[in-house]
């Protein structure tokens, strides 16, 4: 939700670009929800995952990409579908999920999000009126909680105006539906992400580790490729025994990865330019924030910028007299160089 504007603002002050002159039609994004020749990269690359869309808010989890793959989204408007069918309650699993795979439906004619049941059944020559009432009840869930005394009424006459039965039972199934207004403002904004991630590269990873990412650590993902593909084949093994905080890494580790495949590095955090909690593009490569170095903290960040306003650091001594940052943090600091 809030990550989503707090990171178009940034990607607009990294760029210069507002980000309402990204065109919602480019063809370049949309290949990212078919495959991830966008961003010159194989699936190899990057664990195998197929989809180039990794990071993007509603589409960048393994669920969401599953349900792209699934659904074969061609343009915007499918993309908008998808989203109300992933905010959904029993409006995916176990009910379009299927009518897709099986052919009966399409991700164009299955039912996403709510105003698809009254702007359906309208066309199909039901009465508008009774139309509403049929999307409200539907997608409150009275329908399948089986508390609408209408519904066998309301069946007959959509059957009557030749509504097909697997409509009838998909809509007896739905618990909660999203509206499309909203599906489509979320989609507005991750298609601008999105646009960003492709034309500019740095400026989309540097927002995404800067407000995304929850647990990026400069030890593990800034230190080269194979220092962070060692760590992720170890992760991979593992993967069914994370812990939670691992398994944000994971999730980070897996931005990273495709960001070295795509032939961009980091550049060592320097004490004097670094900021405390924003990454910044420095001639050409990525540098970190301050708190991405494991122990530094938040306060410990915001004194070490302070500090470097006051003149060069003589010292580890002088670092920490000025810093209060601790001593083991000042030691993995320095073996970290």
């Amino acid at each position: 939700g809030h990550d989503d504007p707090t990171m178009i603002r940034m990607l607009q002050d990294l760029t210069g670009r507002d980000p309402l002159t990204i065109p919602l039609d480019g063809q370049d994004v949309m290949s990212l929800f078919q495959n991830t020749d966008a961003l010159g990269i194989t699936p190899e690359q990057i664990g195998g995952t197929k989809l180039g869309a990794l990071g993007i808010p509603e589409f960048g989890t393994d669920f969401a990409m599953q349900m792209v793959i699934d659904a074969k989204p061609k343009a915007f408007s499918d993309l908008v579908r998808i989203s109300g069918l992933s905010h959904g309650t029993n409006v995916w699993l176990g009910n379009a999920q299927d009518l897709i795979m099986s052919g009966v439906a399409t991700i164009s004619t299955a039912i996403c999000t709510r105003d698809d049941i009254m702007l359906y059944l309208i066309q199909m020559g039901v009465e508008s009126e009774k139309s509403f009432k049929i999307m409200e009840a539907v997608r409150k869930g009275m329908v399948a909680k089986g508390k609408c005394a209408m519904w066998e009424e309301w069946k007959a006459d959509m059957l009557a105006h030749d509504v097909p039965q697997w409509y009838i039972e998909s809509c007896q199934k739905i618990e909660y539906m999203f509206p499309k207004a909203h599906a489509a403002a979320y989609v507005m904004m991750a298609w601008r992400i999105a646009y960003c991630k492709i034309h500019y590269p740095l400026a989309y990873y540097g927002a995404f580790f800067s407000i995304r990412a929850k647990a990026f650590s400069y030890e593990i993902m800034c230190q080269g490729k194979e220092r962070l593909e060692y760590f992720y084949k170890d992760y991979t093994r593992r993967k069914d025994s994370l812990s939670k905080k691992e398994q944000d890494v994971y999730r980070d580790m897996r931005i990273v990865q495709e960001m070295y495949a795509r032939g961009f590095s980091f550049t060592e955090v320097d004490l004097y330019k670094a900021q405390a909690h924003r990454f910044q593009v420095v001639d050409g490569k990525l540098m970190p924030a301050l708190d991405s170095i494991e122990g530094l903290g938040d306060k410990a960040a915001d004194a070490v910028v302070l500090a470097a306003r006051d003149g060069q650091f003589l010292s580890k001594d002088d670092f920490r007299q000025r810093t209060k940052v601790s001593k083991t943090v000042i030691e993995f600091m320095s073996d970290l160089g």
